[in-house]
């Protein structure tokens, strides 16, 4: 499991780069077409930012396998993991729903605080995991 924490965070820090970058230009230059707006911007610039943070994590939990309780923090990963689909996923979505022509994105709605709380999961298991450590 510690090899696929750190497989799954790396190739997401590199997809947030990736979408990150093509948010900073390409969909910036779209804004004048009226297909993307400043606030479509900014939410494409939070799923990336929440995505890479979380994609960080991933390695630290992979890293930290070998020190702390490993179920709890393969838990921990799996709601980063899951979150990082849910809440960034959706957000990629919703924002750029007017460039890809997706017309009805009101069921992602709900999914994208879904994904939030699996975040705030995976660190309070995280947390917990410090406190439960059974490898000292």
């Amino acid at each position: 499991m510690q090899k696929r924490f750190l497989i799954f965070g790396g190739i997401s820090g590199a997809i947030a780069v990736a979408l990150g970058a093509m948010g900073a230009h390409f969909l910036k230059s779209k804004i004048e077409t009226g297909l993307i707006t400043e606030l479509n911007l900014k939410t494409f610039e939070t799923a990336t930012r929440y995505q890479m943070y979380h994609s960080i994590i991933l390695i630290v939990i992979a890293l930290l396998s070998e020190k702390i309780n490993y179920r709890l923090l393969s838990k921990s990963a799996y709601c980063f993991i899951i979150g990082i689909f849910c809440f960034s996923g959706s957000l990629y979505l919703i924002s750029t729903a007017g460039l890809i022509g997706i017309t009805n994105i009101n069921w992602l709605g709900p999914i994208t605080p879904i994904g939030g709380l699996f975040f705030i999961g995976g660190w309070l298991l995280l947390a917990f995991s410090s406190i439960r450590n059974s490898k000292n």
